[in-house]
């Protein structure tokens, strides 16, 4: 076939093998074509206009077209296309960015190191806290315990971390040696009656019986999004974050925060830490680093993790870990930038106030006969989709109530996305009051469509 005759279109159907795509599907649907951004929209191929009320994948923060972003870019691509980080080299943007890293922190950190997305990200804090266990004479402490339907990852080590059966059915994850602990969403596992404290008190107690169960001296580290974000927007029960970090504290275990969705003002703070009133020992951040504009991740870890590291390090002549992109120049540029840009236009403050905005807007369809639950903190949220309130009952796919409405939500002109049978919002940081208007207008418009469908007697 020739191929100037193909449309994008069927050369992307024929070419390409999509991440978070049924494959086969996708040989016959094809793909919606993304052709240009601006502000908090995007443009299809054909000139359609979208609201993007998802960021892009959790992370466009600033919006698709911030001329400041481009320009940081372009300077630093001009000055210093590349260079690595490797055997005592340095850069001023790399070193630059660390340094804010260090200044923003929510809780005293040491060291920064670079990588080039949250996965990658995840993966090394697990490689670095074995090997600093193996230097201080704890070679057994290797274990790591996260939650079912977190979402740390995708590479093999992150995958273990994830709790998402759709991330890890025919991949051979999760790898040994990786423990996961129940959901904390009181909405579908507290029991009758009870309330957000005495369900935290139980996920505290389950916590601790599993450590007990593995013997504290193998467990390393308790891993934890602030907000469970691809799971579903879940926010913790009130108390969770203090009983479940009394729990690792008691038992020497360190806390990790994946604030790879929740940083740089998602929940209405700068970290989600700070929101939820976590102290961790190690934290890893990208998305909104850079809003997505180049490829960056960071983790952040204190004095305590560091100084184990270094001394290893010393013992074996090198720490062998690290990737060619780790602080990329243009990429640590871009982030720089876009950190500058949040402070300089408070966008902290304003995404706590469109947050409640977007909240008390969304809080008008609690008592829809298809909403089960709204939720989420400052601007990003989820609203849950059911058949039967009192049962909390979905279709008896689930996820194709959640599907159905994401796609007339796009046919009516915005782009969200459906996690099982919950919605997601995750607008950009830089939404007006107009916007989040239109993003509730939209998805109400999806919502009666979804409600004359299912009179249909769809099941």
């Amino acid at each position: 076939m020739n191929q100037s005759n193909l449309s994008l279109a069927e050369k992307d159907v024929q070419h390409q093998l999509h991440p978070y795509t049924d494959a086969r599907l996708h040989q016959e649907v094809g793909p919606l074509i993304i052709d240009r951004g601006e502000g908090v929209y995007v443009f299809d191929d054909q000139g359609k206009r979208y609201i993007e009320a998802m960021s892009g994948l959790w992370s466009v923060a600033l919006g698709f077209s911030n001329e400041r972003l481009i320009k940081a870019a372009e300077q630093q691509l001009r000055k210093l296309p590349f260079y690595h980080i490797f055997t005592h080299k340095a850069h001023s943007p790399s070193i630059e960015l660390a340094e804010k890293l260090i200044e923003l922190a929510p809780v005293p950190m040491s060291k920064v190191f670079f990588t080039n997305s949250g996965s990658e990200a995840n993966d090394t804090v697990v490689k670095m806290i074995w090997y600093r266990n193996n230097a201080i004479g704890k070679p057994a402490k290797k274990k790591f315990i996260s939650r079912l339907n977190a979402y740390h990852g995708i590479t093999t080590v992150s995958a273990s971390l994830t709790g998402l059966p759709v991330n890890q059915r025919g991949f051979d994850v999760p790898l040994p040696g990786f423990l996961h602990v129940g959901c904390p969403h009181h909405y579908r596992h507290a029991k009758p009656d009870e309330t957000e404290e005495q369900f935290a008190d139980r996920l505290a107690a389950e916590l601790e019986s599993v450590i007990l169960r593995e013997g504290p001296e193998t467990v390393a580290a308790f891993y934890g999004e602030p907000l469970m974000g691809a799971g579903g927007v879940i926010v913790p029960p009130r108390t969770y974050w203090d009983k479940i970090q009394a729990v690792c504290r008691k038992y020497d275990i360190l806390v990790v925060a994946d604030e790879v969705i929740c940083g740089f003002s998602r929940t209405g703070k700068m970290f989600g830490c700070e929101t939820f009133g976590i102290q961790p020992d190690v934290m890893v951040v990208s998305k909104q680093l850079s809003s997505s504009y180049q490829p960056i991740a960071a983790i952040l870890i204190n004095d305590k993790l560091f100084e184990g590291i270094a001394d290893q390090s010393r013992a074996f002549g090198v720490l062998g870990h690290g990737f060619t992109g780790s602080g990329h120049p243009v990429a640590s540029a871009v982030a720089l930038e876009n950190i500058k840009i949040i402070q300089e236009e408070s966008l902290v403050e304003h995404a706590a106030e469109m947050g409640e905005l977007l909240h008390a807007k969304l809080a008008h369809f609690a008592d829809h006969p298809l909403v089960g639950e709204v939720r989420g903190r400052g601007l990003i949220a989820a609203v849950e989709l059911v058949t039967d309130r009192k049962t909390k009952a979905p279709l008896e796919t689930v996820g194709k109530m959640g599907r159905y409405l994401a796609g007339r939500a796009q046919e009516h002109g915005m782009i969200t996305r459906p996690i099982g049978d919950s919605i997601a919002f995750c607008p950009p940081l830089i939404s007006t009051a107009a916007e989040i208007q239109l993003v509730v207008d939209t998805f109400s418009r999806a919502l009666e469509d979804t409600d004359h469908w299912l009179s249909q007697g769809v099941k």
